[in-house]
């Protein structure tokens, strides 16, 4: 049987920046060709970043991404790497596409390109788009019709892109009627917690139904609130699991394949195949490789664990943040309590404890244990560390307005967050929003208060999950021998805004563990009142969440965005109208 040596490079793209991602590309092939690969892949869309968005409808980024493609391909060439065939993602437009109404301007495509002797060999766009949860492929794309297929020393790959394994037709079939003996699948897909295992089954049955080798290359980093994991994947025929990849990991996994011979060029199947796709095939090289001792695997991976998992997504997205739009320091607001105390932490493994700068902010119904737990986070991480009292501005606040009840307790986190601005705006740190997922639901911050902030990085942590990383952050650190970063008090103490006295979040919320059951049924899984009551939960008790969800919408609105864990975040995920009667609970 012939052999090849697959090159499947996890690299992480920035949204355009495209001589940047060429550079990376460059790298990534040079190690590829180094180590004596046949066939080199990268990520969907790897050469402009993804998802682009409205930057596909600008004609003039359309472009310049197809003017980078053809400069990519001839740059390989002059580097010496001209005879490897490199599979890069790109932005593209259909040509043959007429304008009609419904239809994004211009035809964009989300493309790829097969690179070979300083040309662009062969090009195609991605045939199924994705049209829910964050992505809006409809509105950016016009979908490809060909089953591409191209001729590397001798073995038939057919090539496809993210989408068109998580749907059922088109390329996967097609691969099976064009005889091809592998699969390599570009892909952009985000993370999502349990997600990698569902993706391993795709990939599994999409060998299977395809009838050969199937390799899932796939992107690393972060784009605003989307994180990816890595993750590849190679299955054989079978389905079983022949290599994967590291998650959060960016490098370059190498693997030997004996792959099917191709059939002879009058052989070959040609013309129309499933889904109305038509074969395009282009033969690079015929000749297989010289029998070689197989020497690369590409290993297996260990998978992470779920908390381990959801931090390292945590740590990535905000570390991408920052670096891509350029920041290099946050600011924190320490109050002692857990979800401070949790984003200081991500913060110190994302950027550095020399990159991070904690604020104690204590009002006069601030308790001494939670300004020492503040102090203890900062003792323990070695993050930069000061305290700064609101209460003379309070005192002068209440002097000047006289508020009373939730007003004056609302003042007091404005404050902190006045005074988080004020200190950014002078020190030029960004800063980080604490809230987690169960008080952003049923609106329990304070606009311009506790929701100020560049960036939320526990935004789709419920508070339940709150808990269980914390926990698990120390465990790791002791485990390493090292300071477990979050005091125990911060972790076992009764959650409290402490902006009134005695105050504690059950004043005003149900238990967190309920909370979170109901919310993750009504915001996650779209499920109703009556089947949120029939799961269980008391019908005051949901008729109440409920409501406070539905009308903390502009709240929710107006927040920074967050790293997105979970299937349906708030952003992208989940639009409701802010001026909505409709309720649930009748």
């Amino acid at each position: 049987m012939p052999q090849l040596r697959l090159a499947l490079n996890q690299i992480d793209s920035t949204v355009g920046d495209l001589a940047g991602n060429a550079e990376a590309i460059v790298h990534w092939t040079r190690h590829a060709a180094e180590q004596g690969a046949h066939l080199v892949a990268f990520p969907e869309m790897a050469l402009t970043g993804y998802p682009v968005e409205d930057l596909a409808l600008r004609s003039s980024f359309v472009e310049a991404s197809r003017d980078a493609v053809r400069a990519l391909a001839g740059r390989l060439a002059d580097e010496g790497f001209g005879e490897i065939p490199v599979v890069v993602g790109y932005l593209d437009r259909c040509e043959k596409a007429q304008p009609r109404y419904g239809q994004p301007a211009g035809a964009p495509q989300d493309a790829a390109a097969v690179l070979h002797r300083g040309k662009v060999a062969l090009s195609f766009a991605k045939h199924h788009l994705p049209n829910y949860g964050v992505f809006d492929e409809f509105r950016y794309f016009v979908p490809g019709d060909s089953m591409p297929v191209i001729r590397v020393h001798g073995v038939d790959v057919a090539l496809a892109i993210c989408e068109d394994l998580w749907q059922d037709g088109g390329r996967v079939p097609a691969t099976r009627s064009a005889g091809a003996g592998l699969l390599v699948s570009i892909n952009a897909s985000p993370y999502e917690v349990h997600k990698d295992d569902s993706r391993l089954e795709l990939v599994r049955k999409r060998a299977q139904e395809a009838g050969c080798t199937t390799a899932y290359v796939a992107m690393i980093g972060g784009q605003d609130e989307l994180v990816y994991d890595g993750d590849s994947i190679v299955c054989d025929k079978d389905g079983e699991v022949i290599a994967r990849a590291p998650q959060f990991s960016e490098g370059s996994m190498l693997l030997d394949l004996d792959l099917p011979a191709a059939a002879a060029s009058e052989d070959a199947p040609t013309g129309v195949v499933d889904d109305g796709l038509h074969i395009d095939r282009v033969i690079l090289s015929e000749e297989p490789v010289a029998a070689y001792e197989p020497e690369l695997t590409g290993g297996y991976a260990e998978r992470l664990e779920d908390e381990e998992e959801v931090y390292s997504a945590l740590v990535v997205g905000l570390r991408a943040y920052a670096a891509k739009n350029g920041f290099s320091s946050v600011l924190v607001g320490l109050s002692g309590g857990i979800d401070s105390a949790l984003v200081a932490a991500i913060a110190c493994d994302a950027l550095g404890a020399r990159n991070v700068y904690g604020v104690s902010m204590p009002s006069k119904y601030s308790s001494d244990h939670s300004k020492g737990d503040a102090a203890e986070l900062a003792r323990r991480t070695g993050l930069n560390y000061r305290t700064v009292a609101i209460e003379p501005m309070f005192d002068a606040y209440m002097d000047s307005l006289g508020l009373t009840g939730l007003a004056e307790e609302n003042l007091q986190s404005r404050l902190r967050g006045t005074t988080l601005m004020a200190i950014s705006n002078q020190e030029g740190h960004i800063v980080l929003a604490p809230g987690n997922k169960s008080e952003l639901a049923v609106g329990y911050s304070t606009l311009y208060g506790d929701s100020v902030g560049a960036y939320g990085p526990i935004k789709d942590v419920y508070k339940t999950w709150i808990f269980a990383l914390a926990r698990w952050r120390n465990k790791a650190a002791q485990e390493r021998g090292q300071t477990p970063p979050i005091p125990e008090n911060s972790i076992s103490k009764p959650p409290s805004a402490e902006l009134r006295p005695g105050q504690v979040d059950t004043d005003s919320l149900p238990d967190y563990d309920v909370l979170d059951r109901i919310l993750e049924m009504y915001v996650d899984k779209d499920q109703g009142f009556e089947s949120i009551v029939a799961a269980g939960f008391d019908r005051a008790l949901v008729a109440k969440t409920l409501r406070m969800v539905d009308t903390a919408e502009y709240k929710r609105r107006q927040y920074p965005p967050g790293t997105k864990i979970s299937a349906k975040g708030f952003g992208k995920d989940r639009r409701l109208p802010i001026t909505n009667r409709w309720r649930e609970s009748g």
